[in-house]
C-alpha cells in the first residue's frame, strides 16, 4: 500500500525523497507526492499517476530546496486517485503537513466535528483529519500535539509530520502500519520499509505501536506513549543494495523466479543439521509437539495458497488435522480454537493487515502463534510468538514467486520435523524426506533451465479470455496459485476448480479451444485426473497438462504437456508452481503489460 519516506540532514531532501519513493514503488500506488522545508516555508508538489510525473514537475527534485521533507506514494481507499487526495496534506494555515499509510477509521465523526470548528477540507481523505487535528491541538509543542492526536484517531497509522514553527525536527508515530527508522552520518530517515533508506544506511529501528519518534539532522529521539522517552537499539540491514535491483532482467519478477533456487537453499539449509531438521526458533519441546491436537493456518493471496498446500502435507506426514482459513474471513467467523493447538500466520511482507489481526485475535484465544514472514523485524515477526524466518531476500515484484517458494520449504520442514517426533514416519522415509528436501533447489533449477517452450505457448494464448486450472490434492493447490498468477499480470479471467467438481456445474463453462491447465504430480491421482482430462477434451476444450517426467500417458489426452523432475509426491508443488510462474510471466510480456506492478494491486497490504 501507501509508501512513505523521510529525510532530516546536511543534503538536498527531494532527490532523496525521490529516490526512496522509488524504492517502494513495488507497494502500488495511484499518486505521489513531496513536501519539502526550506527554513522559510513548507512547500508541497503532488501529482497523480506514476512517480515520473513527480519527477518531471521538480525536475529530479532539484525544483524543490530544503534538507528536510517528507515524501509519500497514495492507494487510494478514501476519495478517488487524483492530485488533491494525494499526500502530503496541509492544515489550513499550512503550517502542519502530514504523510499518512494506513486507515483512520473514525475519521468522519472527527471531520464533522472540525467543520463544526470552522476547518474547510480540500480533499476527500481520511488523512486530512488528521492534518487538521494536530492544527487543533497544537499549541506551540509538536510532541504533545502528535500525542493528542495519537489518542484520538482509530484505526492504523504511520504518520510523517513536519511544524514550520520546527525548521530542525521531523516527527513520526505508527499503530498496526509499517514504519522504521534509519540512522547516518549525513542525516536521518523514516520510511515505510528498509529499500528505500538502504542507499544511504544500513542501521535501522524498528517503531513499535504507539511509539513517538523525533528526529532532528544529528539525533534521534523515542518516545512511548505516556511521553516517556525510551532507549532502542539499531538493526543493522545485511542486504545487499543490489539486491532490491534488476540485475539485468527484463523484470523483477523474472529476476525472483530465477532466485527461487537460491532463496529455497538459504531456506532449509541452517534448519538441517547431521541430516536432522533443527528449528531453534521454534521454541516447541517434543512433548509441546506430541500433544498438538490442531493446526491452523492463516494467510492471504499466495499465502493462502502455502497453507492450503500445507494442510495436504502436514496432514499426510504428521497424521495431525489442519484447518486453513482466508485471514480476511479468520475473526469475522467467531473461530473456535482448539486446546493444544497451534496457529501458523504466513505473510511475505509481516504486515499484511488481516493476518496481523489473525494473530492478534489468536493470542485473545489463548493459542500461541507461529509466524512464517520474510521480513526481519517487521510487525507479524515482533507480535508473534515465535517465527520462522523464510530467507527469500527482498522480494519487489507485485506478484510473489520466490516468497512463495521458501514458506512452502518453511511448511515442508515442520511437516517433517512434526512427523518425526510424533513417530509418524520411519527412519527410512525420515531420511528419504530431508534427502528430496535438500535435492528441491537443483530440480527447480533444472526446470528455469527448459523455458523455451513455456515461453512460446504462453505467446500463443496471450489473447486468452478465459483460463481454467485443474487439480487434485495438493495439485488443487498448486492450481490456485498458477490461476492467481495469470489472472493478477494478466488480467485474464482465469479460476482453479477441485477437478472432482467438474461435473457439478464448472464443465459448463467449456467452449472450443478454452484453455484448461491439468496440474497433475500425484500418482495416486493420475486415473482419476486423466477422466477429468477426457471430459473436457471432448467438450472442445484445449488442454495443457503439466506432470511428471515419466508420465508420458498424459500427452494421449493432452494438446500440450510439461514435465518436471520426478520427487516426492509432498514436494511436487515447489517444482509444478515454476511453469505456472514462467506461464503467467510470459502471457503479460506478451501483452505488453506493467509485470511488476500490475494495476490496482499492491505488495503489502497494510489495510482491510
Amino acid at each position: 500500500m501507501c509508501g512513505i519516506v523521510g529525510y532530516i540532514g546536511s543534503e538536498q531532501a527531494a532527490p532523496i525523497l525521490l529516490d526512496g519513493l522509488a524504492k517502494l514503488e513495488y507497494r502500488g500506488y495511484d499518486s505521489a507526492g513531496l513536501a519539502v522545508y526550506d527554513g522559510n516555508d513548507i512547500e508541497i508538489v503532488k501529482a497523480k499517476g506514476r512517480l515520473q510525473a513527480l519527477r518531471d514537475l521538480t525536475g529530479d527534485g532539484k525544483g524543490l530546496k530544503g534538507t528536510l521533507g517528507i515524501g509519500h506514494t497514495r492507494w487510494a481507499t478514501h476519495g478517488e486517485p487524483s492530485v488533491s487526495n494525494a499526500h502530503p496534506h496541509f492544515n489550513k494555515d499550512k503550517t502542519i503537513t502530514v504523510v499518512h499509510n494506513g486507515i483512520i477509521e473514525n475519521y468522519q465523526p472527527l471531520k464533522e466535528k472540525l467543520v463544526a470548528k470552522g476547518y474547510l477540507f480540500v480533499s476527500d481523505t481520511d488523512t486530512e483529519v488528521v492534518a487538521h487535528l494536530l492544527d487543533y491541538y497544537y499549541n506551540g509543542n509538536p510532541l504533545q500535539a502528535v500525542e493528542k492526536v495519537m489518542h484520538r484517531v482509530q484505526g492504523s497509522y504511520a504518520l510523517g509530520v513536519l511544524f514550520k514553527d520546527c525548521p530542525d525536527k521531523m516527527y513520526a508515530v505508527r499503530k498496526d502500519s509499517p514504519l522504521i527508522v534509519g540512522a547516518s552520518a549525513e542525516g536521518n530517515f523514516i520510511a515505510s520499509d528498509v529499500p528505500a533508506i538502504l542507499k544511504y544506511t544500513r542501521e535501522v529501528y524498528f517503531i513499535e505501536n504507539r511509539e513517538i519518534c523525533e528526529l532532528s539532522r544529528n539525533g534521534i529521539c523515542f518516545y512511548n506513549e505516556d511521553m516517556e522517552v525510551i532507549s532502542k537499539e539499531t538493526k543493522t540491514i545485511e542486504w545487499d543494495v543490489e539486491a532490491a535491483e534488476k540485475g539485468g532482467y527484463e523484470h523483477f519478477m523474472l529476476k525472483e523466479i530465477y532466485e527461487q533456487p537460491k532463496a529455497v537453499l538459504d531456506t532449509i539449509s541452517p534448519r538441517i543439521k547431521d541430516d536432522r531438521i533443527v528449528i531453534d526458533e521454534l521454541n516447541m519441546s517434543d512433548e509441546d509437539i506430541k500433544n498438538l491436537k490442531r493446526i491452523y493456518i492463516i494467510g492471504c493471496g499466495s499465502a493462502y495458497h502455502v497453507g492450503v498446500t500445507g494442510k495436504y502435507v502436514i496432514e499426510k506426514i504428521t497424521r495431525i488435522p489442519v484447518e486453513v482459513d482466508l485471514a480476511s474471513e479468520f475473526r469475522y467467523r467467531n473461530p473456535i480454537l482448539e486446546k493444544d493447538s497451534m496457529v501458523i500466520i504466513i505473510s511475505q511482507s509481516g504486515e499484511t493487515a488481516d493476518s496481523l489481526a489473525a494473530l492478534r485475535k489468536s493470542q485473545e484465544l489463548g493459542v500461541k502463534v507461529l509466524g512464517v514472514v520474510n521480513v526481519v523485524g517487521s510487525t507479524i515477526a515482533r507480535e508473534a510468538d515465535n517465527v520462522l524466518y523464510t530467507w527469500a531476500g527482498p522480494e519487489i515484484s507485485v506478484a510473489t514467486t520466490k516468497a512463495y517458494s521458501t514458506q512452502l520449504a518453511a511448511l515442508y520442514l515442520l511437516a517433517i520435523l512434526f512427523g518425526d517426533v510424533r513417530g509418524m514416519i520411519s527412519k527410512e522415509e525420515y531420511g528419504e524426506l530431508i534427502h528430496e528436501l535438500q535435492c528441491l533447489p537443483d530440480k527447480i533449477q533444472e526446470i528455469l533451465g527448459d523455458k523455451e517452450r513455456i515461453q512460446w505457448f504462453a505467446s500463443k494464448y496471450a489473447n486468452a479470455k478465459d483460463v481454467f486450472f485443474l487439480g487434485r490434492g495438493a495439485d488443487y493447490a498448486t492450481a490456485l496459485e498458477g490461476s492467481l498468477k495469470l489472472k493478477e499480470i494478466s488480467y485474464i479471467h482465469s479460476e482453479a476448480y477441485a477437478a472432482g467438481e467438474l461435473k457439478h456445474g464448472t464443465i459448463s463453462l467449456i467452449e472450443d479451444n478454452v484453455l484448461t491447465v491439468a496440474v497433475v504430480t500425484q500418482p495416486d491421482l493420475y486415473e482419476k485426473m486423466i477422466s477429468n482430462i477426457v471430459e473436457v477434451r471432448t467438450r472442445g476444450g484445449y488442454i495443457f497438462t503439466l506432470t511428471n517426467k515419466g508420465n508420458c500417458v498424459m500427452e494421449d489426452t493432452s494438446d500440450f504437456t510439461v514435465y518436471i523432475p520426478k520427487t516426492h509426491s509432498c514436494f511436487t508443488p515447489s517444482l509444478a508452481v515454476v511453469p505456472l510462474q514462467l506461464f503467467g510471466y510470459y502471457v503479460s510480456v506478451a501483452k505488453g503489460l506493467d509485470v511488476d506492478k500490475p494495476r490496482n494491486l499492491a505488495k503489502s497490504v497494510t489495510v482491510e
